[in-house]
Parts: structure tokens; C-alpha cells; sequence
């Protein structure tokens, strides 16, 4: 297949994406869908920085444009790319091309690093020998091929009684596809037993399950394996930050959760995620979301009662 026919068929089939899309999202926000690890993203509007920690996942825009933020690094992504978030990270998304007549679409993928285990062990895809730690989050450049695997799990939606049997074997094939791929690297290593960025995404969970505890460096090298400074190496090569600015993403996102959720007091907040001074979480919190909590809480509360879209 020459250039052009291979520019046609990934248009058409990015057309087609879009069109199953539309259909099946009806109104804007994070819609689910009878694949349990397959979500539909729709706005209407551009937006503000949404915060959250995301997951492993696959995201493809089918129309619209969009940028992450992960630490201080932004990652820009529109209809001919699609992004891997390979562990688990706190960022920010922002919508930043939608209309009412254009609306931002987007398809998420969920998936479990095992998954990735599975198929490089049943597969011939080689890993590389060399035992670097590769960024956790990357975008990439979508092809026809990756693009018809998702089309042909999409339109799956269509025929209810064939996704118990056939989503499984073609999700297998979308993420056999991300592990082709020019970065697939990068996930390879994340979920290989023993390679550094697996010890790391190790810590990583371990730093999640105790995010309101004081850190101790000593205890994640330990787990890790690894001396003081090539934790803070390796941890900063795949996630951006350093272990203490990923804890206090993990808490500052939770507390501005419960203050959303919750009519508590920001202080009492603050000690619940695990701050001993309510000044210095003051200050952070306005550090990462412009405003302090009480203020912040305010507008978030105010576009929630008057919507732009």
C-alpha cells in the first residue's frame, strides 16, 4: 500500500471513529459503554484543567484537541495521535479545541499491566536489554492498522451478544499494536518483573496506598531495591517528579475531592491527607490550583451551578 492509499485509509477509518463516537455519546462528560474497560470523553466546550490521577489507559481523540500536563512537561494531542498513560500518574487534562458543532470526542481504553504481561510473553515482541526507566506517559503517531482494531472494538457496541467473546481477543490486538509501536518500549518495561521502571511503578503504588503518611525514602529504596539516589532517578524519569512532589499531587487532588464532596472545614482537610500545618497546605494547594482552598472550592462550585456548555 503506497503513502496515499495508507493516508486515505487511516481518514476513512478516523472519519468512522468519529461517527460511532457521536452516536453513541449522546450528551457531554465521561460516558461509559457495555465494555466495562471502554469509556467515551464528549465536551462541547473547551475547558479548564481537570485534575486527576489516570490510570493505565489508551486515549484516542477522534475529533478536538487536547493537552496533559504532567508536572511541568505538556503533552499536546489532537485526531492523528493517540496517548499511553502506562502507570498510574496525578495529571491535568484540558480541552482546548470543541465546539457545539465540533465537539471534542475522545475513546479511553483502560487496561491492566498484566494484560501487557500476558501478550509479550505469548508474543515474539522483544525487549530491549538494556535496562533504562522510560517516561510513564507519551504520545504517539496513530496508524491504519491500530486505528482498525479500535473501529472493529467500537462497532462491537452494535452487537451486544458478540462482546463477551470477541472485546477480550480485540483489545489484545490494540494493545499488541501500542507494543509495536515506536515507544512501545516504554510499556515493555513498565510491567517486565525485575526491570527498574516495574520496581518504580512498585513504589509508586506503595507511595498511593500511604499518600496521607509521612515519606520514608529509606523504605521505598528498600522496596525498590535501589540506592537513595537511583530511586530518585528512575522515579523522576518515569513519573516527572520526584517521590515527595508525587505525594503532595496524590494530596492536594484527594483533599480538593473531599472538599468538593464534603462540607468540611480546609484545615481538618488538610490534616486528613496528611498535613501537620495548615498554612503550608494553604499554600500548596493554592500553588497547584491557583487559589486557596476555600476560595478555590467557591468557583469550582459556582461553574458546577452555571455550566458553559
Amino acid at each position: 500500500m503506497n503513502a496515499t492509499k495508507i493516508e486515505d485509509s487511516t481518514m476513512e477509518k478516523q472519519a468512522e471513529l468519529t461517527r460511532l463516537i457521536e452516536r453513541f455519546s449522546s450528551q457531554d462528560g465521561v460516558l461509559a459503554t457495555a465494555i466495562p474497560s471502554l469509556h467515551f470523553v464528549r465536551s462541547s466546550t473547551t475547558t479548564v484543567p481537570i485534575y486527576q490521577v489516570h490510570k493505565p489507559a489508551l486515549c484516542i481523540v477522534a475529533q478536538g484537541r487536547k493537552v496533559v500536563m504532567l508536572a511541568e512537561e505538556s503533552y499536546y494531542y489532537g485526531t492523528s495521535d493517540y496517548l499511553v498513560v502506562s502507570v498510574d500518574l496525578p495529571i491535568s487534562g484540558q480541552v482546548i479545541q470543541a465546539s457545539a458543532e465540533a465537539p471534542y470526542l475522545c475513546l479511553r481504553l483502560n487496561f491492566d499491566p498484566h494484560q501487557v504481561l500476558d501478550l509479550i510473553k505469548e508474543s515474539a515482541l522483544s525487549i530491549s536489554s538494556i535496562p533504562d526507566s522510560r517516561r510513564g506517559l507519551y504520545v504517539n503517531q496513530t496508524n491504519p492498522l491500530l486505528l482498525d482494531a479500535v473501529v472493529r472494538l467500537v462497532r462491537l457496541l452494535d452487537k451486544p451478544q458478540d462482546v463477551p467473546v470477541l472485546a477480550p481477543l480485540v483489545i489484545r490486538e490494540i494493545l499488541y499494536r501500542i507494543l509495536q509501536g515506536n515507544q512501545g518500549e516504554s510499556l515493555k518495561q513498565l510491567v517486565m518483573t525485575g526491570s527498574q521502571s516495574h520496581r518504580i511503578a512498585e513504589v509508586i503504588q506503595r507511595i498511593k496506598q500511604d499518600y496521607d503518611k509521612p515519606l520514608r525514602i529509606e523504605e521505598l529504596s528498600k522496596l525498590a531495591s535501589m540506592s537513595s539516589s537511583s530511586l530518585h532517578r528512575h522515579f523522576k524519569e518515569i513519573t516527572a517528579m520526584s517521590p515527595l512532589q508525587f505525594q503532595k499531587q496524590l494530596r492536594l487532588q484527594e483533599a480538593r475531592r473531599l472538599l468538593l464532596s464534603e462540607s468540611a472545614d480546609a484545615a481538618d482537610v488538610g490534616f486528613q491527607v496528611g498535613y501537620e500545618s495548615p498554612s503550608q497546605f494553604s499554600r500548596e494547594y493554592a500553588r497547584l490550583f491557583g487559589l486557596p482552598p476555600i476560595r478555590d472550592i467557591k468557583r469550582l462550585r459556582m461553574d458546577q451551578d452555571h455550566p458553559t456548555s
